[in-house]
């Protein structure tokens, strides 16, 4: 009887689980309405993530250099523009997207940086050839941090952001898990983490960014929350002794996994500003 009763529990963990999966995978595709008082070009780009890619590009008076915002995951290139003005403000061109499944990019899957990262290639190439010779720089939040890293080979830039980035999709499950369900949760991550090859294309040796950035040599900016439950502090911490020189690595005390613009706006421009003053000549 025990038996019987451990198979139906086991069954039923691995139904739950593959229910699970596909809810995190799938698709958040959805319109994304041009904001209103900001002078945005709507563009599309090809990608080798399989997807038509939907931007908004602001330029400046002077385009003295580009920025590319990358966003999280579920989101869109709307939760942007907060950041795009104060970069257009302090004269810089601004490239904001939606990652392919995400926003008016269609695809059939979220796959948690890896097609992403593809994406994050194709909107350099897009920014290159709109603004010849101009440097640029990339910001990612979180997924959009992970696709930064991820991209191979490293990005052809000058300066990258990476916030609140996870170190490997195995933690980042974990993490995620833990919060739901507490410690003992982290024992089912094996249970989505199997899922990738049939459901994303990858396995979980793919989507490790805390080994990526060893051999991405151009500066990099780490920004953490000291309460980031996602990602813990330790865990940036780790990424950040990995991570090439030349780095800087920056905390906000009190933030969550959460949009640290909102959260402090004047220090939040003032890091971002300064290290893109410094390395975007």
């Amino acid at each position: 009887m025990i038996g019987v009763i451990l198979t139906l529990v086991l069954v039923c963990g691995l139904i739950a689980s593959w229910v699970v999966g596909g809810i995190l995978c799938a698709p958040h595709n959805h319109p994304v309405q041009a904001p209103t008082g900001l002078a945005v070009e709507s563009v599309t780009f090809p990608s080798k993530s399989g997807a038509t890619i939907h931007g908004w590009l602001l330029g400046s008076e002077t385009n003295r250099a580009v920025v590319i915002l990358q966003h999280g995951i579920h989101g869109s290139r709307a939760e942007l523009v907060g950041r795009s003005r104060f970069f257009h403000e302090a004269g810089y061109a601004v490239l904001m997207f939606d990652f392919q499944g995400h926003g008016e990019s269609i695809a059939s899957q979220i796959t948690f940086g890896h097609l992403e990262s593809r994406d994050s290639q194709a909107a350099v190439e897009f920014a290159k050839a709109r603004f010849p010779g101009k440097p640029i720089a990339v910001i990612g939040l979180s997924l959009g941090a992970a696709a930064a890293a991820l991209a191979e080979p490293p990005l052809d830039v000058q300066a990258l952001v990476l916030e609140m980035m996870y170190p490997t999709v195995v933690q980042a499950t974990k993490d995620r898990i833990a919060m739901r369900f507490g410690p003992p949760g982290r024992l089912l991550s094996p249970l989505l983490t199997a899922q990738l090859p049939w459901r994303v294309g990858c396995s979980t040796d793919d989507l490790r960014p805390i080994e990526n950035v060893a051999k991405i040599t151009v500066p990099k900016l780490f920004i953490a929350g000291t309460e980031d439950r996602d990602t813990p502090l330790n865990e940036s911490k780790e990424i950040f002794a990995r991570a090439a020189e030349p780095k800087t690595f920056v905390t906000f005390e009190g933030a969550r996994h959460e949009d640290l613009l909102a959260l402090a706006p004047d220090r939040y421009k003032k890091t971002i500003l300064d290290f893109l003053e410094t390395h975007l000549k």
